[in-house]
């Protein structure tokens, strides 16, 4: 069976990456969205490999498109692999409803599964005086946030 999201990329330009080829760097705007044809590409933050993605349809560069930010992690060709590459992420996924709705899904369970992480942390740690006590904090401000710019950062990395 096809994957419904690659059935609407047709259209859309294919490129084939060599291992170890760079698709989107961390810290840097592209405006580009990825969908991935084939191949395992690596997620990388920092120099630390988050996940090894090869699930055909997959969708990469979203939230630098979404939120007009850098992009928050790497994506780099762990075998040979094709994209469909998007050159305006934000003009694609308006034209392509189908699409940003199945994204629209995608980071909800992300927020799903982040939120679910967070509740049992705090539930661990609500006690704590230290640094561990601010989950409720973290929490509070995520689940709350609708129209505000949200800007991650720790004192020990601010840009994070």
């Amino acid at each position: 069976m096809v994957n419904p999201i690659l059935e609407l990329c047709n259209s859309v330009p294919l490129r084939t990456f060599e291992p170890g080829t760079v698709l989107l760097a961390e810290g840097q705007k592209s405006g580009l969205l990825y969908i991935l044809l084939d191949g395992d590409v690596e997620i990388v933050k920092g120099d630390f490999q988050i996940n090894i993605v090869s699930d055909p349809g997959a969708i990469f560069g979203e939230i630098s498109v979404l939120l007009d930010l850098p992009h928050m992690a790497t994506v780099r060709a762990l075998s040979g692999c094709r994209a469909h590459e998007v050159r305006d992420g934000n003009e694609f996924l308006r034209a392509h409803p189908e699409i940003a709705h199945h994204l629209a899904q995608l980071l909800a369970r992300r927020l799903h599964g982040v939120s679910t992480y967070l509740v049992d942390l705090k539930q661990q740690f609500a006690s704590h005086e230290n640094h561990l006590g601010m989950v409720d904090d973290v929490l509070e401000t995520l689940v709350n946030q609708q129209h505000q710019r949200f800007m991650p950062g720790s004192d020990r990395d601010p840009g994070f």
